[in-house]
Formats: structure tokens, C-alpha cells, sequence
């Protein structure tokens, strides 16, 4: 994520519920992911994991995204 993001997320976090919520789905499908990349080889379900994981933390970034911008409409 970006430093504008990340800084706009710290913002919001403490009274955007939905916003933390999805931030720290997103912070736990990082680790999880990272988790699978640390293994030399993958089993076919690990790498559908992987797959699947990714999917769902693009999902949420998306989600993510969406209520930053409307934060950024807002202050301009």
C-alpha cells in the first residue's frame, strides 16, 4: 500500500469500523500468504490456497480503496 494510503487508513481506523475491519483482514491475508510463499514447494491445494488468498485480499484491498476515496472526495 501506499504512504498516502497507509497515512489516510491511521486516520480513519479508530472511527471507520468497516475500515479497520477490512485493514486488518488485509494485514492477516499478507501473513498468511507470506506464510505459503516461505515453503521451497507447494502442494496443488497450497497453491490454490495461495491463489484463493490473493483473490480475497484484492477483494478487500478493492473494498479498501473504495472508502479512501471517499475520504479523499471529502477533503478536497
Amino acid at each position: 500500500m501506499e504512504q498516502r494510503d497507509l497515512e489516510l487508513i491511521e486516520k480513519h481506523i479508530t472511527t471507520d469500523t468497516n475500515l479497520k475491519k477490512l485493514y486488518e483482514e488485509h494485514l492477516d491475508l499478507e501473513k498468511r500468504i507470506e506464510q505459503i510463499n516461505q515453503k521451497l514447494t507447494l502442494t496443488p491445494a497450497e497453491e490454490m490456497e495461495k491463489k484463493n488468498l490473493k483473490k480475497v485480499k484484492l477483494m478487500g484491498r478493492d473494498q479498501i480503496e473504495f472508502i479512501l476515496k471517499r475520504y479523499r472526495d471529502k477533503n478536497q
